[in-house]
């Protein structure tokens, strides 16, 4: 791990510089975040979440104080490299949204929740190697006195891939359109006739 008092590599501040740029849709939440110290010797991360009032409903309907949508993105650096990354950065996500009762037990969810993600980076032309990931249903059920919804139904997508160059302001965008895909948004310019969640 470096010196706490060294400066990071000048590759590392361009890459952060440019995800610094992102300019992400209006009702899309950007702020950044505290990245976990002990992934990589420089790490950065930032979060997006869907605005409750996006999707047509108020984050206290259901006494929760929180997105039905919402991602994070970790920026990992290491100079001399990782033979898993194929390159010195790694791109880390993770995303979860807020299933419909229809979608429960679709065998295809976790085929098009992956689908998101590859067609957000061909999309925006965020050039990559080594790209994996995992796409989970989860069910939790809430008893006594814990506070919000009885049930809660969600799809999680991790993933990390290596981008390539140090501009990684297309990662940022294709994972903005990631995020908005999972929430149900409808692509830019165009307008929902449905409001969804997923």
């Amino acid at each position: 791990m470096p010196d706490a008092t060294a400066s990071p590599p000048p590759e590392f501040r361009r890459a952060v510089a440019s995800l610094g740029t992102l300019r992400a849709r209006p009702e899309l939440i950007v702020s950044a975040l505290d990245a976990p110290p002990r992934l990589a010797p420089w790490t950065w991360a930032l979060s997006v979440e869907v605005a409750d009032s996006t999707l047509g409903r108020a984050a206290a309907d259901d006494g929760v104080d929180e997105s039905d949508t919402s991602g994070r993105l970790i920026l990992l650096h290491d100079p001399a490299g990782q033979d898993a990354w194929e390159g010195t950065f790694r791109l880390v996500c993770f995303v979860q949204a807020r299933l419909e009762p229809e979608q429960l037990g679709d065998e295809m969810l976790p085929v098009v929740g992956w689908s998101w993600l590859t067609e957000a980076l061909e999309d925006h032309g965020a050039e990559h190697v080594a790209l994996g990931g995992t796409v989970t249903q989860t069910s939790s059920v809430r008893f006594g006195d814990i506070a919000g919804p009885r049930r809660d139904d969600d799809v999680e997508l991790r993933a990390s891939w290596t981008p390539i160059g140090t501009d990684l302001s297309r990662h940022a965008a294709a994972f903005c359109a990631f995020v908005a895909s999972a929430a149900g948004l409808p692509p830019v310019g165009a307008v929902s006739l449905v409001h969804r969640t997923v």
